[in-house]
């Protein structure tokens, strides 16, 4: 938790055509655990095989072939457990979630749903300097994904793709405390972020790695706050489920669409349906897919072929003693150490190795103009690169060039001069300066020198600067163009100051 004091963000309201309305929304990540092997086989979880390549025979569902158990996929969901402030439950369990799919050869998914490993958590979703929302986690459980139908190869014939049947799967189920789109997007981004920091999964929506289910409801002003000092979910309106949902802007776009479709329903006097939607992003319309199944659809049953999941405490201990130093505590530690701000904290602390690297640009040099430097300089070159900012400087090259600056060897201006040199060439930052001249002149005579010369040649506007002391900015900026960009802004400054106020 940031040693911050936090706003709650207010809920969205959307006007309807009679009433205002407020959103409620509650997410279901599917999110990949990173590990070499899958949850119950040894075959490979490695992205792109070719199809049907990662398959164990327990995957395949062949006669006789019993699951055992991956322990470093338990201790990955352990890991994202205490990276969520969560309870760890030393004893869970497994249950067989029936239904039939052609890309599911089991006819069951092994899941948790009577025993989870994970119990409650939190997660603290900024949505901007000050302001932040507190997620209530209601439980992650390790399930089984299913494979991939392919329809699109043959106008006549569907395929089925195995190698994602059996890869590991957390599910990870908050609360229905989420307020709006924004705040939907937001929220997946940050448990995106915290997984990972935590190396527990690589978040890759592109692949399907990180995807989410979202719970959409409304509720008249007042309605929510009854559900909190209840939590009897009458006074919320009936939920849909969007599926599959894989980028943060169809993420919000569909929950938009979604809560005006409910609020339409509402208003001319319907009900909404519970269900499962699907967001066709080229409609920019959710559209309904099934009715929602509640559990006893699905006949849960323990699986017979599992005992049930016993750890200790000890193991877990053991685990928590290797988490990394997690987002809001990096975060909060940047703002106290270098005196950054809320914003560039966040910006750096957003990917585990931007922030490694803004660190390791700081060495002995001053960290809010590092942080300056990083994010307005390297950052956005990298961005336009698409190339990781390690990839375009390092960061030992950074220290160097505000190492310079910092000692008034050059000025601001070369220093991005220096950097474009660097970046083209990768030669040492102190040689570019030192052979390409650009040494900043610190010679006073020389500045004097130049800007006696300016000031003779434009006697009409220094009368002007003496009376409105703002234009004292043209001399300046002349004197740095006579001095190629060399002279040090300070002391030209200082002396136009004294030649014109003398």
């Amino acid at each position: 938790m940031l040693d911050l004091t936090y706003e709650t963000p207010k809920p969205k309201v959307i006007a309807g055509a009679k009433h205002d309305w407020e959103l409620v929304i509650g997410m279901e990540v599917h999110a990949q655990v990173s590990s070499n092997a899958k949850l119950f086989s040894g075959a490979s979880t490695t992205f792109g095989a070719e199809p049907n390549a990662n398959v164990a025979f327990v995957d395949s569902a062949m006669p006789g072939m019993l699951p055992v158990i991956n322990e470093y996929c338990v201790e990955q969901a352990v890991r994202t457990g205490l990276g969520l402030n969560a309870e760890i439950h030393l004893k869970s369990a497994f249950d067989r979630k029936n239904y039939f799919y052609p890309d599911l050869p089991q006819g069951y998914q092994i899941s948790q749903l009577y025993e989870p490993i994970v119990g409650e958590g939190e997660i603290l979703v900024d949505m901007g300097p000050g302001v932040a929302r507190l997620v209530r986690v209601e439980r992650i459980h390790l399930e089984q994904d299913a494979g991939k139908s392919v329809h699109d190869m043959d106008p006549n014939m569907s395929f089925v793709d195995l190698n994602r049947t059996g890869v590991a799967l957390m599910e990870i189920v908050s609360r229905p405390d989420i307020r709006g789109p924004e705040e939907a997007a937001a929220y997946v981004t940050k448990l995106r972020q915290i997984l990972r920091y935590l190396g527990t999964c690589d978040g890759n929506m592109q692949n399907g790695n990180l995807r989410a289910d979202v719970n959409v409801s409304i509720c008249r002003p007042g309605q929510y706050e009854k559900y909190m000092e209840t939590q009897d979910f009458s006074h919320l309106g009936t939920r849909c489920e969007i599926k599959n949902m894989n980028s943060m802007r169809f993420i919000q776009a569909a929950i938009e669409y979604e809560a005006r479709r409910q609020i339409a329903i509402v208003e001319a006097g319907g009900s909404v349906d519970q269900e499962t939607r699907l967001y066709d992003p080229d409609k920019n319309e959710t559209r309904s897919m099934r009715s929602k199944e509640e559990a006893h659809d699905y006949r849960y049953f323990p699986d017979p072929d599992l005992l049930p999941l016993e750890i200790e405490q000890s193991w877990v201990d053991d685990i928590a003693k290797t988490l990394p130093e997690l987002p809001d505590q990096k975060k909060a530690r940047f703002i106290k150490d270098y005196g950054v701000t809320e914003y560039d904290a966040s910006v750096l602390t957003a990917e585990v190795d931007l922030a490694d690297y803004f660190e390791a640009s700081v060495g002995k040099g001053d960290g809010k103009k590092t942080a300056n430097w990083v994010i307005n300089e390297v950052l956005g070159r990298a961005n336009k690169a698409e190339v990781r900012p390690q990839e375009l400087v390092a960061p030992e090259a950074n220290a160097a060039i505000l190492a310079m600056v910092a000692s008034d060897e050059i000025s601001t201006k070369i220093a991005k001069d220096v950097l474009e040199i660097h970046i083209e060439t990768k030669d040492d930052p102190a040689k570019i300066v030192e052979e390409k001249g650009l040494k900043q002149v610190t010679d006073t005579g020389a500045i004097e020198a130049a800007l006696d010369e300016i000031i003779a040649a434009n006697p009409a506007q220094v009368e002007k600067a003496k009376q409105n002391p703002k234009l004292a900015g043209w001399f300046v900026g002349q004197v740095m163009k006579a001095t190629g960009g060399k002279a040090n802004p300070k002391a030209v400054n200082q002396l136009v100051a004294q030649k014109l106020n003398g």
